[in-house]
């Protein structure tokens, strides 16, 4: 379990995830490079480290993506918001051990083939312009594969899960195939990233507020019944099997009691669509979350998830302020009968 001792593993992007993975990686003694393009968050980076809550700050070399080259030996974990996947590939070999920790689905990146895919469930918060990262919500990081794969890729996955199984920030499990685990994640994010985004709150008071809370339900239920459309086989992440939260989900009265055990985990987290849509005015991962559920979807009815999508559009174009008000438009767009 030391095929990486003697590997470059370099990471590109230093937010929320890439900071974390980083750091512990660093701290285990393994030969890290961050690589980002935000030149703050680059310069201070060089003069302060990179701090992550509960681990420390840490020291490791940093540069910009502008002057980074591919790795001719070792891994490239690629730790970036899905629109900016297309910058790092185009400088990849076809070659190039890959490692995508994201949790949207970015068609072009589904075509590089990569072996080696991780699904981060914990929340991490790193400052926009300062390599300054905490965890506000715990969880687990599941690591596979995403196709079939050789003994040497086998060996190199296990041996990064067990790198990282070292952190006591948070669990890491090893799991032979990584997709299902990755359709779960998806799930959940194109039901909370978007309405708590559009509405500019927190993802606890989704499950406050009766309009958020019903919005919230409804879209997680025609998430899982897009999926379940689509074949994609799910696994469990939480507490609960996707079959079972379906099954909540239509059961009068449960998804609201339920609710109540599930909002202090929640409240005080934040998804990372929020500062995109009040900094980078239409550049956010709707495609990769939302937009891949609709393609999913074809011809079967979506109608909550269209209408989200078209929401998001035009409240990032238009350069719109985030509101709870946005909610109620969007219900008020809806078919009957999407709602309870």
């Amino acid at each position: 379990m030391h095929h990486l001792l003697n590997k470059p593993i370099h990471i590109i992007g230093i937010g929320g995830i890439g900071a974390v993975i980083g750091c512990v990686l660093a701290r285990e003694g393994y030969s890290v490079i961050m690589v980002d393009d935000h030149p703050g968050k680059i310069q201070a980076s060089k003069k302060n480290g990179v701090t992550v809550a509960g681990l420390g700050t840490l020291y490791a070399p940093i540069m910009a993506f502008d002057d980074w080259t591919p790795p001719n030996e070792g891994f490239i974990l690629l730790c970036t918001k899905t629109y900016d996947n297309s910058a790092v590939l185009a400088r990849l070999p076809d070659n190039a051990f890959l490692i995508s920790i994201q949790n949207g689905f970015d068609p072009e990146l589904e075509r590089f083939n990569y072996a080696c895919e991780g699904v981060v469930s914990f929340v991490s918060e790193c400052q926009r312009d300062r390599p300054i990262t905490k965890i506000t919500r715990p969880g687990s990081l599941h690591i596979g594969a995403r196709r079939s794969t050789s003994a040497d890729e086998q060996a190199d996955i296990m041996s990064l899960a067990a790198a990282l199984g070292k952190s006591s920030l948070f669990t890491v499990e090893y799991v032979p195939d990584i997709r299902p685990y990755k359709a779960t994640k998806l799930m959940y994010n194109a039901a909370i990233s978007p309405l708590a985004a559009m509405a500019g709150m927190d993802n606890g008071e989704l499950l406050t507020g009766q309009l958020a809370k019903a919005l919230f339900f409804a879209l997680l239920l025609e998430n899982y019944t897009i999926l379940q459309y689509a074949k994609i086989p799910l696994a469990k992440i939480g507490p609960f099997h996707p079959k079972t939260v379906s099954l909540i989900l239509r059961t009068p009265c449960l998804p609201a009691f339920m609710s109540i055990f599930f909002r202090p985990s929640l409240r005080g987290t934040y998804c990372s669509m929020a500062p995109d849509m009040l900094i980078d005015h239409g550049r956010t991962e709707i495609e990769a979350y939302t937009g891949h559920l609709i393609r999913l979807a074809g011809g079967f009815p979506c109608s909550l998830n269209r209408a989200t999508f078209a929401l998001i559009q035009k409240i990032t174009q238009e350069g719109l302020k985030p509101q709870y008000r946005y909610l109620q438009d969007l219900a008020d767009n809806l078919p009957d009968g999407i709602l309870p």
